[in-house]
């Protein structure tokens, strides 16, 4: 599975067969289709576990004792560090469901209760919020699209931005850790009325 992961995040879908996966895994193609019987069952295992991996990130800091603002902080840095430690899975994400779009709905087949019960809940939360005066108008998806283009972006344009600026990746660590602050609070500014 994760030399499988590994290939498809570095690779797609497309251009990674059976037989390098089974070859690097050290094992034979034979045994990689007994588990899974198809390339496709088995990236549908691993992109749906990613998938389960993202939205549960947006879990994290669910405690009842913390505000909302306290809460939404750590979502997004629960976010940013899956993110950091998946550099590719936006990648893999955006390539294959545009690559391929009924991915979206085998997706959904498997995972939808867990994003739709953590919308409900956190967008409860936000009207409260929000009938309270603590919080301008908004939707619960412009805070979930503003943290998810945020910390993927980062990602996404790593490998231009080391190029183009000579960056180390000491100087690239720096980067990240500076960003991660910063899109906490460029999200809670974002909220004030």
């Amino acid at each position: 599975m994760d030399t499988a992961e590994r290939l498809f995040s570095e690779k797609g879908f497309a251009m990674t067969s059976t037989v390098e996966i089974a070859k690097l895994a050290g094992c034979n193609q034979a045994l990689v289709h007994y588990y899974f019987r198809s390339k496709e069952n088995l990236f549908q295992t691993i992109f749906a576990k990613k998938i389960r991996l993202v939205i549960s990130t947006f879990l994290e800091g669910n405690e009842e004792t913390l505000t909302f603002e306290e809460k939404l902080e750590k979502q997004i840095i629960a976010h940013f560090e899956m993110v950091r430690s998946n550099p590719r899975l936006p990648f893999l994400v955006i390539t294959e469901l545009t690559v391929n779009p009924s991915r979206l709905q085998s997706i959904k087949d498997r995972i939808i209760d867990l994003p739709l019960s953590f919308l409900k809940q956190l967008n409860k939360e936000l009207q409260l919020e929000i009938e309270n005066g603590r919080i301008r108008s908004m939707s619960i998806y412009d805070i979930a699209l503003t943290i998810v283009s945020l910390n993927a972006m980062l990602f996404l344009v790593s490998p231009i931005l080391k190029s183009i600026t000579e960056m180390s990746d000491a100087e690239f660590e720096e980067l990240v850790e500076h960003r991660k602050k910063e899109h906490v609070r460029i999200i809670l500014a974002s909220l004030k009325p």
